[in-house]
């Protein structure tokens, strides 16, 4: 079983930056990636950027690579979402869920999440 809690969220300008965390306790061998999403218009949520427990894979969608930067800490169990550049369309509740490495772009595939902390951005 694996549990998440968000946190970091909260109001900034364009331009801004924020940086969430991810705080995991339990884990699964079968889910060794943490990733990052958002609800997005036409969809239930997407995916915004995910890395692997075990080495230094990430990967980003491109609406934020270049801006967002994931990154994790081993020891304290945590993945962090450094998010620069910072536009209103940015603003979103957003969720850290498990899944495995091959399936981050399956939305439906991601059966742990947290429950969301939310960024707003304002023009």
């Amino acid at each position: 079983q694996v549990q998440l809690v968000e946190s970091g969220g909260g109001l900034v300008q364009a331009g801004g930056s924020l940086r969430l965390s991810c705080a995991a306790s339990g884990r699964s061998s079968s889910r060794d990636t943490i990733a990052w999403l958002r609800p997005a218009a036409g969809k239930e949520r997407e995916f915004a950027a995910a890395i692997k427990w075990s080495d230094t894979s990430t990967n980003y969608a491109a609406s934020v690579k270049g801006r967002f930067t994931i990154s994790k800490d081993n020891a304290k169990n945590t993945v962090y979402l450094q998010m620069n550049s910072l536009k209103p369309e940015d603003t979103a509740v957003y969720y850290c869920a498990a899944n495995r490495w091959g399936s981050i772009y399956n939305t439906r595939a991601y059966d742990y999440w947290g429950q969301g902390t939310q960024v707003t951005v304002s023009s």
